[in-house]
């Protein structure tokens, strides 16, 4: 099979993508949530980078950087839409998908435990703001 849909057939031209949509500071809309609260986002380059600050017990815990792999909403457009990434933290390993829609990013993220500890894998999804202030 050569394509699934339609939509596949595109060619698009082989430009860089246009990540303009993602650089900043993403803040959970939800205040109350006990898993990520904030995203920085960065591109340099053509390279998307990602830094995770989820909620702890004693304040925020830095996931540090990872890059993010960029993809776009139809094969003709160059338009940085998405991105998927991976955290891998041995005992387990989160796996990012967001979408940005309407001025907000979508965040679904896939919790898979890897040690022996019995824990069921989750999955969360939560809607993220650019933060347009200071903080």
């Amino acid at each position: 099979m050569e394509y699934a849909q339609s939509r596949d057939l595109v060619r698009a031209d082989d430009g860089p993508l246009d990540l303009s949509a993602f650089p900043g500071t993403w803040v959970n809309s939800n205040p109350e949530t006990s898993g990520i609260a904030r995203l920085l986002m960065t591109e340099e380059n053509g390279r998307l980078t990602l830094q995770v600050y989820a909620v702890g017990p004693e304040g925020l815990i830095d996931w540090g950087r990872v890059d993010a792999e960029p993809f776009t909403a139809t094969p003709a457009s160059r338009a940085g839409t998405g991105f998927t990434c991976v955290y891998d933290f041995g005992f387990a390993e989160t796996e990012l998908q967001a979408m940005l829609l309407k001025g907000l990013m979508v965040l679904a993220q896939l919790h898979r435990f890897k040690d022996a500890s019995g824990r069921m894998d989750y999955f969360v999804r939560e809607y993220f703001a650019l933060s347009h202030g200071r903080y």
